[in-house]
């Protein structure tokens, strides 16, 4: 009898483990959507229109918690730990096609007023003191041509966003498509995690970079 119970045993044993990982690989699954669709999500970089900020083939995560998630299936969000600010750089629905995210950072929010003058950008009638800003050519393109270097003063509704690449003369953003609105911002960029050309093309110095 004895005999019999641990031969049922040792048959068992093999099943209970299959079950055990099976459980295990389902609720590892159902963690990591919920972080994704609640938390955290990963995006790779696939323009330059952010450089030297970041780079194609950046590897990023963003934090969706901190403007307000929204609850999974629903259009209802959490409330939001802050709004999105000047300086920012976030990830958000393109207003041209829904189905595709953009990151830019943010140069105004809503009741500001943007200006630009030969390349130079001024909010509120202060000059934007951005570091991070590039330029790859010297030519100002005048505003009936192209807003790319000119821009007339024109006021941020509340509840918006005015946002550029930080490539300043190869970044499709707010200069022609307009405004951004809150609703529309997914989270807020904070770092590289990974960084690759072309593999194996590793870029090692921008692993784990914070992003400012």
């Amino acid at each position: 009898m004895a005999k019999k119970e641990a031969a049922a045993s040792k048959q068992k044993a093999p099943r209970q483990m299959f079950q055990e990982y099976c459980e295990a690989f389902v609720v590892a699954v159902i963690l990591a959507i919920l972080i994704r669709a609640i938390f955290v999500q990963a995006f790779k970089i696939p323009s330059g229109s952010m450089e030297n900020t970041l780079l194609i083939g950046d590897h990023i995560l963003v934090n969706k918690l901190i403007y307000g998630i929204r609850l999974p299936f629903t259009d209802l969000r959490w409330p939001r730990l802050t709004e999105p600010g000047r300086g920012d750089v976030i990830v958000f629905v393109y207003p041209e096609d829904r189905t595709k995210d953009f990151i830019k950072r943010v140069v105004a929010v809503g009741g500001d007023t943007v200006e630009m003058r030969d390349k130079r950008v001024f909010v509120n009638g202060q000059e934007e003191q951005a570091p991070y800003a590039r330029h790859v050519t010297k030519v100002s393109l005048p505003a009936d041509i192209s807003p790319r270097d000119n821009l007339a003063p024109v006021k941020v509704p509340q509840g918006h966003l005015f946002v550029m690449g930080d490539n300043r003369d190869q970044s499709h953003d707010s200069r022609w498509w307009g405004f951004v609105p809150v609703e529309d911002v997914k989270g807020e960029a904070f770092l590289i995690y990974y960084s690759a050309e072309d593999f194996p093309l590793v870029r090692w110095d921008r692993a784990f970079k914070i992003i400012r």
